[in-house]
């Protein structure tokens, strides 16, 4: 079978677009929350330096193989890896690495816009002053139970959730029903602007804080004996934290990049493409630290309470607490929403465009139809947190008794599919495909010692990391 030249969905107008479209399905909730805390939590600039030496020797070479396939495919992953490995003259059962993609992005856009509703649900309890209240209680605690007592409401309600999941989807679909350079190019062509300009605002407001070198040195300070004996004894989980942190945070396997890739200009430079994707996700992550971390000091809170409660019970005290709080509260959350939509437009579109490609359905019916299954599917998420919070379906197995649905959709994507994922794409690229296919595609001589140093990197650096990740995540350190 001939491998495409174009896609049939049309292609970026521009190398630019390509890395904002590619920016923005990187950066996430993820970005925003999870890196500052567990650069807290694991040594501040010791952690910092691993996760960075993370990027550049997996991370990036595995977003280089990825858009590779794309580029080369010029489908979705299915059909991409279907024609791809008919060309290189292996299994059909490759089309799998492609389908655990789409399926992996699917299952994660149907809780992640279930987790991007509580951000919507924030923006305008900010935005009429809701957690000024804090400010006229007495205590601590009477201040940190006000604002789980709000978060509580929330998750709580299933039908609030829903509403938020709906608003939520409704706008992605719009976004991605106008295709390629009409709807998605479109979207992060004011998107990621945007919320740069918001993070500028909010670093510039974090500046002004009296503890904002205080948060600097919380983030930058190396500490490789918090690194390595994070609970007291010895343990490499800090360097595997690293490793999984750069690895999920770049959106590896799971068909976005991939299908992004597919839409690339021909002679658009994959390495330097590449390289400008994962510079602006890193310094999203970055700034998200400098700005969180003297925002929570100047009002005298702790960073220790990480993940969904720094940011949904820890920041709220801060917002309601400080001067301009209402404003700067609120553009925080746009900031988290805009961040949400980036990701959740290549979240759905491998899906879409596999569908398109089938020949049975429009572009605007695929969207519509994968809308509506990723809204209903989500519906086993935000039960989680109310009505169903008492059901852990595999309550049977040890190692998945105290998980819920959503737990567990987490679960399997996150620390089992994306891992698998990123590792066969580095076999593929590196070991099965034709030498002379990936220098063509990369532009570049077999001789270069760029090109060598990232073969290798691929052969034996990535897959070494990539499976040390996903064996920790299975509990083989534990």
């Amino acid at each position: 079978m001939n491998i495409p030249k174009t896609s049939i969905h049309g292609e970026w107008s521009s190398r630019l677009a390509f890395i904002l479209a590619a920016t923005g399905s990187a950066v996430g909730l993820g970005n925003i929350w999870k890196f500052p805390y567990i650069t807290g939590e694991y040594g501040g600039g010791a952690f910092v330096i691993v996760y960075l030496l993370c990027i550049a020797l997996i991370g990036f070479p595995v977003m280089m193989a990825e858009v590779l396939l794309g580029k080369r495919g010029r489908s979705s992953p299915i059909n991409s890896m279907r024609h791809l490995a008919q060309e290189a003259r292996r299994s059909q059962w490759w089309q799998v690495l492609g389908w655990s993609g789409v399926v992996a992005g699917f299952l994660i856009l149907s809780f992640y816009s279930v987790i991007a509703g509580w951000a919507l649900d924030y923006i305008p309890r900010l935005a009429q002053g809701t957690f000024t209240a804090v400010n006229d209680l007495n205590t601590t605690k009477e201040v940190t139970d006000f604002v789980a007592t709000r978060f509580g409401e929330l998750v709580g309600d299933p039908l609030r959730l829903i509403m938020w999941h709906t608003l939520f989807l409704v706008i992605t679909i719009i976004m991605v029903a106008g295709g390629v350079q009409g709807g998605l190019e479109r979207a992060v062509r004011w998107m990621m602007p945007a919320l740069f300009l918001v993070l500028l605002i909010l670093l510039g407001y974090a500046m002004s804080t009296p503890q904002f070198m205080e948060g600097v040195q919380f983030m930058f300070n190396v500490d490789f004996h918090k690194l390595f004996y994070p609970k007291g004894e010895f343990s490499g989980e800090g360097v595997l934290a690293a490793m999984g942190l750069a690895f999920f945070s770049l959106s590896l396997g799971m068909g976005s990049i991939m299908v992004y890739g597919a839409y690339l200009p021909k002679h658009a430079s994959i390495a330097q493409t590449t390289a400008a994707v994962v510079a602006a996700d890193t310094l999203v992550a970055i700034l998200a630290g400098l700005i969180i971390f003297p925002i929570v000091f100047s009002n005298g809170l702790s960073p220790e309470d990480g993940g969904p409660g720094l940011v949904f019970k820890i920041l709220p005290i801060a917002f309601g607490q400080m001067p301009y709080g209402t404003l700067f509260g609120t553009l925080f959350f746009v900031l988290l929403a805009l961040a949400a939509w980036s990701s959740a437009i290549s979240l759905i579109e491998p899906a879409v465009a596999w569908l398109v490609e089938t020949g049975k359905f429009s572009r605007i019916s695929a969207t519509i139809g994968c809308g509506i299954a990723a809204w209903l599917v989500g519906f086993a998420t935000v039960f989680s947190f109310n009505i169903w919070s008492d059901v852990k379906p595999l309550s049977m197995f040890s190692a998945f008794q105290d998980k819920t649905f959503f737990n567990l959709i987490d679960y399997l994507t996150s620390n089992i599919m994306l891992p698998l994922g990123g590792l066969f794409i580095a076999i593929f690229v590196a070991w099965l495909m034709k030498n002379q296919i990936v220098t063509e595609e990369l532009e570049i001589s077999s001789k270069n010692l760029g090109y060598r140093f990232w073969r290798f990197l691929l052969r034996y650096v990535t897959p070494l990391g990539v499976g040390l990740v996903f064996l920790n995540a299975i509990g083989v350190f534990s």
